[in-house]
């Protein structure tokens, strides 16, 4: 069963926690541990304030259980750069016509959004090792640069330039290694103090500058997607999911539905945040998770049912998602 929760909820619960006994706060250097109530499950937040306006977010945690937060951003909503590195999670906006209104966010992949004014429920799997990394910055911290002869793209350009209304949510594509040898710079900093704070303003920058550049390149390859468009793309997703065990070939799924291959693969990155076998990977690994809940089927039988014709392609790609092996997994939930 799913727990949905507002922020109000979400305060309760962890003062209900504080009361009991549990230690929820924790100072660290430059910054703050949340950890989550021990009825949600283990982990938490690791937070670093480099300076006013500009922090680091590094979630570390596994929920016990599925649960559904209600987030109400308010106007004075930052920029945030997002990087998974494990776990995925399912967003809804509410009343939206300017972004997407159901979308994912997977593993190996980053973005980069502004949503003011806006309220949207994000959905986290039980038992799912989530890792990831966020770079919140108020805008104005941008003030100091020169953005004059900056070729960015409109939305960023708008809401460096001041506008803080335009909403935008912008998938950058899989985390490049360059990319991610600086999140591990990030994890693994050697300084403390001032030095601490230089060096991981230093490399959060450089994160920046990678996400900015990769939002530039792919403006080169936007396509426009009218209604038919749109439609033939869910069709697509439809035809994925119905044959996940022996899907079609990205030219043959194109054909099927009417687009060209570039469309279709453009299109499905605009839509669902991944690419055509991106997509039909993250299903596979859903529905994975729920047959190992089965304590009567063996490794190797979901491998075959989710599509695998290999158990060790199979384990290697559950492990990747979900940092633990199916068996481990299946364990754990027998527990």
């Amino acid at each position: 069963m799913v727990i949905t929760l507002t922020d109000a909820d979400i305060t309760d619960l962890v003062d209900e926690a504080e009361q009991k006994g549990e230690l929820i706060c924790q100072p660290i250097e430059n910054g703050m541990h949340y950890n989550l109530p021990q009825q949600w499950g283990q982990g938490g937040d690791h937070i670093l304030h480099l300076r006013p306006g500009l922090d680091v977010y590094i979630r570390n945690s596994r929920l016990r259980q599925p649960m559904r937060f209600v987030l109400e951003h308010e106007s004075n909503f930052p920029l945030v750069a997002k990087f998974y590195l494990s776990g995925t999670s399912r967003v809804q906006t509410l009343n939206a016509t300017d972004i997407n209104c159901d979308y994912r966010e997977i593993t190996g992949y980053h973005y980069l959004y502004h949503l003011p004014n806006h309220i949207e429920v994000e959905e986290w799997p039980a038992d799912q090792e989530l890792q990831v990394i966020m770079i919140s910055v108020n805008p104005d911290y941008f003030n100091g640069f020169n953005l004059e002869r900056t070729a960015l793209p409109k939305p960023l350009q708008h809401l460096l330039a001041g506008d803080r209304t335009q909403r935008f949510h912008q998938s950058l594509g899989p985390i490049t290694n360059s990319i991610r040898q600086k999140i591990q710079q990030i994890l693994n900093c050697p300084y403390t103090g001032l030095m601490q704070q230089l060096y991981l303003e230093g490399k959060v920058l450089e994160l920046l500058t990678a996400q900015f550049i990769a939002w530039q390149e792919t403006q080169h390859q936007t396509i426009i997607l009218n209604a038919q468009d749109i439609e033939q793309l869910h069709w697509a997703k439809d035809i994925l999911v119905q044959h996940a065990q022996q899907p079609p070939s990205l030219i043959e799924l194109a054909r099927r539905v009417g687009l060209n291959d570039r469309k279709l693969n453009q299109g499905f990155r605009h839509l669902f945040g991944t690419t055509v076998f991106g997509y039909l990977q993250q299903y596979r690994m859903e529905q994975a998770q729920l047959l190992l809940q089965d304590r009567e089927l063996s490794v190797a039988k979901v491998a075959a049912t989710v599509g695998y014709r290999s158990p060790e392609a199979f384990s290697t790609a559950f492990r990747r998602q979900f940092a633990v092996s199916p068996k481990a997994y299946q364990l754990g939930r027998r527990a």
